[in-house]
């Protein structure tokens, strides 16, 4: 999984990096608000790590833009402990609000919770839960109300992938990087015919998940 840290101290941003790496996450930094921005759209990161004091643009206005765009859980990241602050942070939609100087475990274990709760259940043997719908990519099942459902591996992938990734709009091109790989030959119809399919094989409208389409854009595992 892949953080983005937005601080404007660089000495602050290696430390998370160095704890973040060790935990096995992928880390990106930006120091400044605008760079962050355009960071997040490029990246597509799955958890945020925010300053508030920040160039250019300060985090709450940062934190305002991702919104618009992205539910993905951010965690801000400051010097500024009044309650105050805390308070407009998480009303902005801020998950959770760490205070400097802050210890790097208390901040991977709020990060692991955050993501707990905004990423459905995610363990070490690449299976993702969600109610009446588990995908286990380690044995290539996946199971609906306790039933196994038969799926060829590229659904399954695809699947595992979007759902790993909850809320979270991919391009098809994207996606078609992500799971058939760069060389493939195929065009973004590939995409579209195995959504299809799997909608056919899962998609009941009791279940509080989707995929669902972004018209011009591409798909997400909607929650």
């Amino acid at each position: 999984m892949k953080i983005l840290v937005i601080d404007d101290d660089v000495k602050i941003c290696e430390v998370i990096k160095l704890y973040l790496e060790k935990e096995g996450f992928d880390v990106v930094m930006a120091h400044n608000g605008t760079d962050g921005i355009n960071m997040f759209k490029q990246e597509m990161p799955d958890l945020v790590i925010l300053d508030i004091m920040l160039p250019k643009k300060d985090g709450y206005e940062v934190c305002r833009e991702i919104r618009k765009i992205s539910n993905i859980p951010i965690i801000m990241l400051t010097a500024k402990g009044e309650t105050f602050d805390k308070v407009l942070g998480l009303e902005l939609g801020a998950d959770d609000y760490i205070v400097k100087p802050f210890d790097p475990k208390e901040l991977i274990a709020r990060i692991k919770a955050v993501l707990r709760r905004t990423q459905g259940e995610v363990n070490d043997e690449k299976v993702v839960v969600y109610p009446n719908l588990t995908i286990n990519l380690t044995t290539y099942e996946v199971k609906l109300e306790d039933k196994v459902i038969e799926m060829p591996p590229k659904e399954i992938e695809l699947l595992y992938f979007l759902a790993s990734h909850p809320n979270k709009v991919f391009t098809r091109e994207q996606l078609l990087d992500h799971i058939w790989g760069y060389n493939f030959m195929g065009d973004t119809r590939t995409v579209d015919v195995h959504i299809k399919r799997i909608r056919e094989k899962i998609e009941k409208d009791k279940y509080p998940w989707r995929i669902k389409t972004v018209w011009g854009v591409g798909y997400k595992f909607e929650i």
